[in-house]
């Protein structure tokens, strides 16, 4: 007897349908899984013996043969428990096997029958909705409402093994799970800290607006005690809206990196990441005997915060450089090539020297030259170069700190922001692949970022002060069409042209 039974694969962060084939045949009792079945997967046959015992079912005392197919895609995990126990006793004729069409499942299953939560749910559920062939999918209930922000599929959260039996069986009817996903976003603007808690240093959350109304990546500069990481950390609250299709793209990381809270079906908020400077690159970047999706992935359309840069290690901070130009990372094993998204907001903090007092009126820095000039060369020129916006935060005035009035508040900032990511949206709507100015390609720069003979004669006179390089021509132009931006005007003049190259201005002696 011969049953068949749809659940899925995760391949990087994408689902992929599977196909569980149950064959139950005379001979002696065993149990065989083929199609590229790891470790976990192959466990499962006393997991799933056990469970459909301990459920009420009897085991087939026959030759029992588990294939995945498509045979040629690795299956890992214990997602598959489910499908092939419902496979066997399908087999079995304990179900009819028709009620199985149009039908995926996955769930771990313990010993007495629990069904329980897997990675990944999201992602496997889009592929099914996708694939148009299924038209409900079995979850495990702690997945439920992960699985239910998908449309186009019915999910069905169980508990229990005997349930879904019991459903398939046609002798009990189980309600779909539903998720009121405007519910969720209306929760998106609340924050626990705010941009109006930061006192002074009206500079720099200018420049902290500009690259979040851009997308840009960013650089703070300066002596400790001065902010840095208390602006970097609510640059999240000043941050546009995610929109639904955002939103999916980054859960399913988290889903299938098993980070998702159990109480946060949909991200809603954009991520902010800050790894400890002693991250390894698979760590950052992603990899693994398993792949799986490093910091940058997790950071996608969100932040990325690397506090005391210089302190990562260099060929760490180096292998950002290709995802930080692509906005994705490819991990290449002998056997497959997966890619994980990884298009986010590089920001950066740094002291000026190893004693972090280089150039601070009040006191006196201990570093020789040569170690400032080491410390800063642990920063290479390339990595700098892909910076957008170098700020430098000086110390703050204590008649600042003592004002009473609080700043401007991280509502008000967003408002402007959206207002530019608004205008960049209808800009790129052609284009699916462009959502902010930062992501702007030399084509699109050209087209997009046109500057009049003014403004063409103070850029080169700064390219050619500073010694920038082509690439750092170019990020001025996309900064300067971000204050544009912001204003609320097409036409990029000398005064936006002239705050772009401020932005530029600090050097690293001998990065």
């Amino acid at each position: 007897m011969l049953a068949k039974v749809w659940s899925a694969a995760i391949s990087g962060v994408d689902g992929l349908p599977v196909q569980v084939e149950v064959d139950l045949a005379l001979g002696l009792p065993g149990f065989s899984t083929v199609g590229l079945a790891e470790g976990a997967v192959r466990e499962s046959k006393d997991r799933v013996k056990a469970a459909i015992k301990n459920s009420g079912y009897e085991f087939p005392a026959r030759k029992i043969t588990v294939n995945l197919a498509p045979a040629d895609v690795k299956k890992e995990g214990s997602g598959y428990d489910l499908p092939i126990a419902l496979g066997i006793l399908a087999a079995s004729g304990l179900i009819d096997a028709s009620a199985l069409d149009r039908v995926g499942m996955v769930g771990e299953l313990s010993l007495d029958g629990l069904v329980r939560p897997v990675p990944g749910v999201l992602s496997m559920v889009q592929a099914a909705a996708v694939s148009g062939g299924i038209d409900r999918f079995f979850v495990p209930s702690e997945n439920g409402a992960e699985a239910a922000v998908v449309r186009g599929v019915d999910i069905i959260a169980l508990e229990r093994l005997d349930q879904a039996v019991e459903c398939l069986a046609g002798r009990k009817e189980l309600q779909a799970t539903v998720i009121d996903i405007d519910a969720l976003f209306r929760k998106r603007g609340s924050y626990p800290i705010d941009f109006s808690e930061v006192k002074g240093q009206e500079h720099v959350k200018r420049a902290l607006e500009v690259a979040a109304a851009g997308g840009h990546n960013i650089l703070l500069s300066g002596v400790p005690g001065t902010g840095k990481t208390m602006m970097a950390r609510r640059l999240p609250t000043i941050l546009p809206d995610l929109s639904l299709e955002e939103a999916l793209e980054t859960t399913r990381i988290y889903s299938t990196s098993g980070l998702l809270p159990a109480d946060t079906p949909l991200l809603v908020t954009r991520p902010f990441r800050a790894p400890h400077h002693t991250i390894s690159d698979a760590g950052l970047i992603g990899g693994g005997q398993i792949p799986k999706p490093g910091e940058v992935s997790l950071a996608h359309n969100g932040v990325l915060f690397l506090d005391e840069l210089p302190e990562f290690r260099k060929n760490v901070l180096e292998v950002m450089r290709q995802p930080l130009e692509d906005g994705h990372v490819t991990i290449a094993r002998a056997a497959t090539s997966l890619r994980f998204p990884a298009r986010f907001m590089m920001v950066g903090a740094m002291n000026p020297c190893p004693c972090g007092f280089h150039g601070d009126p009040h006191k006196e820095c201990i570093c020789s030259q040569v170690q400032i000039q080491r410390y800063r060369n642990r920063l290479s020129g390339p990595l700098l170069d892909r910076i957008d916006l170098h700020v430098e935060v000086p110390p703050v005035r204590v008649e600042e700190l003592s004002k009473m009035q609080e700043g401007e508040r991280s509502a008000e900032i967003r408002k402007r922001v959206n207002a530019a990511r608004g205008v960049q949206s209808r800009r790129f709507a052609k284009n699916k692949q462009i959502h902010c100015n930062a992501q702007m390609g030399s084509s699109l720069i050209k087209n997009c970022c046109p500057i009049d003979e003014q403004s063409t004669r103070l850029l080169h006179q700064a390219v050619d002060s500073l010694g920038l390089s082509a690439r750092a021509y170019h990020r001025i132009l996309k900064i300067a069409r971000t204050v544009a931006d912001l204003e609320g005007v097409e036409q990029i003049t000398s005064t936006h042209v002239s705050e772009a190259i401020q932005y530029r201005r600090v050097r690293y002696e001998g990065g």
